[in-house]
């Protein structure tokens, strides 16, 4: 492998990867390696720029630590996480469409029980979220529900310096009674800026792009024999559903989040001033398996 040059070290670095054994790690490298060499091409990509380039990245993972993703940040605003969740989640019109999993989820929320008010404490205005959990006009009991939001602020909990898993708020997970149903006290989130502070805030502010997401609950709903559903149920009206910066919005996910005031809540408590509450069914679709012929 002497004398290589922009026209065939391409090959040369293919040929290098040849004897893997694995097929699928070897289609992987060998496309990601083409589309690279080929990009540096296209642009005529320059030393400097090729250093810039790995020092973003290194910031990138830098950033990211037991709470902060922001490798999933940059994925997402560049439009990838909701392009590989399109292509491996086609799913049946009738059930509930699968959107970006975003960088605030947190293993570990605490499992209560129905009716539970999540918002400990955190600035908003209440909502009342029913939710109902089917497939194929069937109720899925038993489904596991993990739940978790903005307050009325746009923040979440591990945004919070001094955040624990066991003081949590607006986060929790719930299992489906015998009629798919689940339902907690929450608060209306609010539209938000992904994090500014790293190298993807810098990326979008160099790019002129806004860092808005439109209000919405993140929802994520697993029952064995069912597709795991990971999706958001976004506020109807929210001025930023047609320009999410990371591509999520899907218009099955949107939400009616009704207003009410000075009335009886639907966990039968009466609530003084405004309210909202949020009626939502998420449908699974069941894991197809594959009748052998043979």
């Amino acid at each position: 492998m002497r004398n290589l040059n922009e026209s065939n070290i391409t090959e040369a670095v293919l040929e290098s990867f040849s004897a893997t054994s694995d097929d699928r790690l070897r289609e992987i490298l060998g496309g990601l390696i083409r589309h690279l060499h080929d990009f540096a091409r296209e642009v005529n990509l320059t030393e400097e720029e090729w250093m810039k380039g790995i020092q973003f990245l290194t910031a990138t993972g830098h950033m990211c630590d037991n709470v902060r993703q922001e490798f999933i940040l940059l994925s997402d605003t560049l439009g990838l996480s909701q392009l590989v969740v399109a292509q491996n989640n086609s799913r049946p019109h009738s059930a509930t469409e699968q959107t970006v999993f975003g960088p605030f989820h947190v293993e570990g929320a605490p499992l209560l029980p129905s009716g539970t008010d999540i918002a400990n404490g955190r600035p908003g205005s209440p909502c009342f979220v029913q939710g109902r959990v089917s497939a194929q006009g069937q109720p899925v009991a038993e489904a596991r529900v993990d739940v978790w939001q903005s307050d009325g602020d746009g923040f979440y909990d591990v945004q919070d310096s001094d955040w624990k898993i066991e003081e949590t708020s607006l986060r929790a997970t719930f299992i489906t009674d015998a009629n798919g149903c689940f339902s907690f006290r929450s608060l209306l989130p609010a539209s938000y800026p992904i994090p500014t502070d790293g190298p993807v805030g810098a990326m979008l502010s160099a790019t002129g792009r806004h860092a808005m997401r439109p209000a919405h609950i993140h929802f994520m709903v697993e029952r064995p024999g069912f597709d795991r559903l990971i999706t958001h149920v976004f506020v109807e009206g929210d001025e930023y559903l047609e320009s999410d910066t990371v591509f999520g919005v899907r218009s099955t996910c949107v939400g009616n989040y009704v207003r009410r005031e000075n009335e009886r809540a639907p966990d039968g408590s009466l609530v003084e001033g405004p309210f909202y509450t949020l009626d939502y069914e998420f449908v699974l679709d069941p894991v197809r398996t594959e009748v052998s012929h043979g």
